[in-house]
């Protein structure tokens, strides 16, 4: 969302230009478009970095701890849900596509 409001910054300067508010849309476009979220960074290589580190390691670990636990199933709360909840033979009920 912080690229999307950057654009959106932009189209705010070229709008206080075409205004004639010439100093107001300078300032804006070299104090507040294209500035770093966090220090050197924009928000998409934080994100970047959070996928490469964290969540790659929390995902690995989900993935071999199901893999020792329940030979790889995933969402057997869910399936167990929906087999528990489905009306057999009923159209939309099917238990697989």
């Amino acid at each position: 969302m912080s690229g999307h409001a950057d654009l959106l910054f932009g189209e705010a300067a070229d709008a206080l230009s075409d205004a004639g508010h010439t100093e107001l849309a300078e300032r804006m476009r070299t104090e507040i478009v294209g500035l770093n979220t966090f220090p050197g960074r924009w928000t998409f290589q934080l994100v970047e970095e959070f996928d490469d580190g964290y969540y790659a390691t929390v995902k690995d670990f989900e993935k071999r701890t199901r893999t020792d636990l329940l030979d790889g199933r995933r969402h057997v709360f869910e399936s167990e849900m929906k087999e528990s909840r489905r009306t057999h033979g009923r159209p939309g009920h099917e238990a697989r596509p």
